[in-house]
């Protein structure tokens, strides 16, 4: 039996439920083992990106104070993606896939009432540090792109979102990340300062030469 309180709140199935209910199948006759490795994924891979975000920062201590504004401002471009996903959420109020359609299989427990749906904030998270590792180093952004993708499919194949949770997900993420990306490299005399004074070590040029792969990208720095 469905909840009245969910029954009262948007119902998201309309859009793409059938396709929804497709993969639900898929991950409902998979292996053990793959449905397993996909529910380790969607929980834990937010945590790779971090991971990005702290080799891009080892990577930029020999670069250009531009890209270490922007490395700098990654975690707060996502927090703030973040933010704007959680209005968006309180905004449309949609109802997990999980606890719409009946019959639904979720591989981890079915978020409950007033945990909404639309739009992931896991793909919000892993396509806003995405964008803005691209902006930092292209090809580091590319790889963590690939990784994005991978995460808002397994929102899906794990039963907690519907595809177009997850499409407009990586589109909230991508939206708030350029602008702020490219703004944060103003912010390259703050960071000049700060690599004049005791941050010098933590921000000043690194013993790795660094090859220009995107917009002002890493650059080798000689003194």
């Amino acid at each position: 039996m469905i909840p009245s309180r969910v029954l009262a709140v948007y119902d998201g199935s309309g859009i793409d439920g059938s396709l929804y209910s497709r993969v639900n199948r898929w991950a409902d006759a998979a292996p053990h083992w793959l449905d397993e490795l996909i529910k380790v994924w969607s929980a834990l891979g937010l945590g790779l990106f971090a991971v990005f975000m702290l080799y891009a920062w080892w990577r930029a201590r020999g670069a250009d104070s531009a890209v270490m504004a922007r490395v700098l401002a990654s975690p707060v471009i996502v927090v703030l993606a973040y933010g704007v996903n959680s209005l968006l959420k309180g905004m449309v109020e949609e109802v997990r896939p999980c606890a719409q359609i009946p019959g639904s299989v979720s591989l981890e427990t079915c978020p409950g009432s007033g945990d909404w749906s639309f739009p992931s904030n896991h793909t919000v998270i892993a396509f806003a540090a995405a964008t803005a590792l691209w902006f930092v180093d292209r090809r580091l952004g590319w790889i963590a792109g690939l990784f994005a993708v991978l995460m808002g499919a397994s929102r899906v194949w794990v039963g907690v979102h519907y595809p177009h949770d997850v499409a407009v997900g990586a589109l909230v993420g991508v939206l708030v990340a350029i602008p702020l990306a490219l703004l944060a490299a103003r912010l390259a005399p703050l960071v000049d300062r700060m690599r004049a004074g005791a941050l010098r070590p933590l921000l000043g040029p690194g013993a790795l030469p660094l090859v220009t792969r995107g917009p002002e990208a890493y650059q080798s720095q000689r003194r």
